[in-house]
């Protein structure tokens, strides 16, 4: 798929892996629409950017909000990209230290985000492609962003790495599905990326998760998300595939 005048979706496009994503995407010459929630401040990014670079306030989850985003985009041109990085964590154990089960809604929260989310903006997004003309053979693509916690979650991970289990599951069969569609759908698995989340740790668990990495030994930075996305969404023969990007890191249990 090229890039050039292609209009484009990125999700939690307002900040880490999207906007690294969204930058790269306007350097190709595509014109996107970032979707990211209202207090991101996501406008202002866009209005940053330039471009023509617009902003849909969503909730990934909210069938509704995404609904209008995604015929915010098709107003600007025919949909063909799609790169999905909204996503949320949170650390708590199954049976926490005082002997209670992890609240039921800790955990439906983060599948609901990370992965109903997920099909929800694959499910519209792909919709939307599927009503335009094929372009070299191709109506669109869509990244979609798991983590290698879905094949190594740690200790507190039961719910993100079920979420991003279920996103690499997914994968697969998503492409299938879309095949007779002609849309392409791949999955990147980030290992330790240098995000805002990240950077809210001290200083010296930084540089211990950086040294974790085989090689090269530092945390992953956002544009070589970025890189990897414009690669798959430019290379026509990756589908159905979920890429690690982890400097060939395997977690422990904690």
């Amino acid at each position: 798929m090229q890039l050039d005048n292609a209009v484009a979706i990125v999700t939690g496009g307002a900040s880490g892996l999207g906007l690294a994503s969204a930058k790269r995407l306007i350097a190709g010459g595509a014109r996107v629409l970032i979707v990211d929630l209202e207090r991101s401040g996501g406008a202002a990014v866009a209005a940053e950017l330039g471009q023509g670079t617009q902003f849909a306030p969503a909730d990934v989850t909210d069938e509704a909000a995404m609904g209008a985003a995604v015929a915010q985009a098709e107003a600007i041109g025919p949909v063909r990209i799609l790169v999905h990085c909204a996503g949320k964590g949170g650390a708590r154990r199954v049976v926490e230290k005082d002997g209670s089960p992890m609240p039921l809604a800790h955990f439906a929260d983060i599948i609901n985000v990370n992965l109903i989310g997920t099909f929800n903006v694959l499910r519209l997004a792909a919709a939307a492609m599927a009503k335009t003309e094929p372009v070299n053979g191709e109506r669109g693509v869509c990244v979609l962003t798991a983590s290698v916690a879905g094949y190594e979650g740690q200790v507190g991970q039961a719910p993100y790495a079920a979420s991003k289990a279920g996103v690499i599951g997914l994968t697969i069969c998503a492409a299938r599905d879309l095949a007779s569609r002609n849309i392409r759908v791949c999955t990147i698995a980030p290992g330790i990326m240098d995000t805002p989340m990240l950077g809210r740790l001290a200083d010296n668990i930084r540089a211990s998760l950086a040294a974790s990495v085989p090689n090269p030994a530092r945390l992953g930075e956002p544009d070589e998300y970025a890189l990897l996305a414009r690669q798959i969404i430019e290379n026509p023969y990756l589908n159905g595939e979920t890429i690690r990007l982890d400097g060939a890191l395997r977690m422990g249990f904690r």
